[in-house]
C-alpha cells in the first residue's frame, strides 16, 4: 500500500511540475514574443481587443494586471529602473501613455511618472478596494488597469502615476517615427 501511495504521489508531483513548466514555457514564449515583437511596428488600436485576443497576445501577468486589476511585484518588473529615452504605450492597444521625459525614481519599485504624455488617453477613477481610498489609472481606449495616481509626486504637477510595467510597452526614442509615433520625436530632440 505504501508503494502504491508513493507511486501516486510521485505521479502527481511529476504531473504538477509538467503543468507548471508548461505554463511557464507558454508565458516565457509569449514574453519572448513580446520582447522580440517590441521592435516590430506595433498595431495602434482604436478599440479594446476581445478577451480572446488579449489572452493570446499577453502573458498571464500582463493579462491579470490589465484585465483583472492585479498588481505586479515592486522592484521585480521590467521598467521600474528603466532609464532609456522613449515613450511607454498601452500593452493592449499601443496608445501612447507616458514619456521617459516625465519619469522619475519614486523609490517604490514601480515606474513612476509625474504626468501622462496624452492626458485624454488616461482615465482616473476613484478606487476604494482593499480598504484604501485612492485613484485608479486606466487606459481610455483599452480599458486596461495601469496602476494608481497619488499626490506625492515632484513638480511641476505634484502627482505620482505609479504604473505596472506589465501594462506598458516601451518604444525607444530612436524608433518613434519608424514605429508610428513620430509625433513624439520632438520631445527627444537634442537642444
Amino acid at each position: 500500500m505504501k508503494t502504491m501511495t508513493r507511486r501516486l504521489l510521485g505521479f502527481f508531483v511529476i504531473a504538477l511540475a509538467a503543468c507548471t513548466a508548461s505554463d511557464s514555457t507558454a508565458d516565457s514564449m509569449k514574453s519572448d514574443a513580446m520582447i522580440k515583437g517590441s521592435m516590430a511596428k506595433p498595431v495602434i488600436r482604436t478599440a479594446k481587443p476581445s478577451k480572446d485576443i488579449l489572452k493570446k497576445e499577453l502573458t498571464s501577468l500582463q493579462f491579470s494586471v490589465t484585465q483583472m486589476s492585479d498588481t505586479e511585484r515592486p522592484f521585480q518588473n521590467e521598467y521600474w529602473n528603466h532609464k532609456a529615452a522613449g515613450i511607454y504605450v498601452d500593452i493592449t492597444t499601443g496608445q501612447p501613455l507616458f514619456s521617459s521625459t516625465h519619469k522619475f525614481d519614486s523609490g517604490t519599485g514601480w515606474p513612476s511618472f509625474y504626468q501622462p504624455i496624452t492626458k485624454s488617453e488616461v482615465l482616473e477613477i476613484h478606487d476604494k478596494t482593499h480598504g484604501m481610498d485612492r485613484v485608479e489609472v486606466r487606459s481610455k481606449t483599452g480599458d486596461a488597469h495601469l496602476g494608481h495616481v497619488f499626490d506625492d509626486g515632484p513638480k511641476p504637477t505634484g502627482l505620482r502615476y505609479c504604473i505596472n510595467s506589465a501594462s506598458l510597452r516601451f518604444i525607444p526614442a530612436a524608433k518613434l517615427a519608424e514605429m508610428g509615433y513620430g509625433q513624439f520625436a520632438s520631445m527627444f530632440a537634442k537642444k
